[in-house]
């Protein structure tokens, strides 16, 4: 009886190792004596020990940093990007069988496929239509990897990186689009401001002993300042009037 005993508890320890508890964001891939025989679904699950073997995979959104890389631009300017890359397994069973290392396999194909799709690529257009460029890479990963049961979500780039000399001819460029910008808004106010002094010349001419009041207005706005000294010089229309009472 005692051997008895000896021998089936050691048995039952082991056959009830062969429970797992799979969360709800895993599947388990199992394996029946080295052949495909299914995917384990989330909850209490039974493998046989020694017969059966389980890889667990992990369905969440994962986040990829993609390496900075070296590139050249269409228009022949040394870059230097990075991107990060998210991704989830949509396939638990392709993404254990056709793939060796998918975490390391999707790492390396976002890397050439930056480099591919940076030297395509203008230096002004990478700079003004990175969601763009970013959807182009993304694209194209999301197509290479569906085979091996991968979903990618999107791709950022974060950082563009410029040689220094590159620096100092965009910020001079810049800072002659503004200057030219600044002349351009100051002729346009200098052509408003004409049109209208020339209304308000017809407007005063038009009207009579308007230029008097406006002459009377100007004195009262220099008598203020007590350091101005006013040289003021009377209208002609002033003097022929007196002339006129004179004759």
């Amino acid at each position: 009886m005692e051997i008895a005993t000896y021998i089936l508890v050691p048995f039952i320890l082991f056959a009830l190792t062969g429970y797992k508890v799979m969360n709800e964001y895993e599947r388990g891939v199992r394996f029946r004596l080295g052949n495909y025989s299914g995917v384990v679904n989330p909850g209490l699950r039974y493998i046989i020990p020694m017969i059966d073997t389980m890889q667990r995979v992990d369905l969440r959104v994962k986040a990829v940093d993609v390496p900075s890389q070296d590139a050249m631009t269409k228009d022949n300017v040394s870059v230097n990007v990075n991107a990060v890359l998210y991704y989830k397994v949509s396939d638990a069973k392709n993404v254990i069988i056709e793939v060796e290392d998918f975490k390391f396999a999707i790492s390396q194909l976002a890397q050439t496929t930056m480099r591919d799709i940076v030297g395509e690529t203008t230096l002004d257009r990478l700079l003004s239509e990175r969601e763009s460029v970013s959807l182009r890479i993304k694209e194209i990963v999301d197509k290479a990897s569906d085979p091996w049961g991968i979903k990618v979500n999107s791709v950022e780039l974060k950082d563009i990186l410029l040689p220094s000399d590159m620096k100092r001819v965009i910020a001079k460029e810049a800072e002659a689009e503004r200057e030219k910008r600044a002349v351009i808004i100051k002729a346009e106010g200098e052509t408003i401001a004409s049109v209208n002094l020339s209304k308000a010349a017809k407007t005063l001419a038009g009207n009579k002993g308007a230029l008097h009041l406006r002459t009377l207005q100007t004195l009262n706005d220099i008598a203020s300042d007590q350091n101005n000294t006013i040289v003021f010089a009377l209208p002609l229309e002033i003097l022929e009037s007196f002339q006129g009472k004179k004759k």
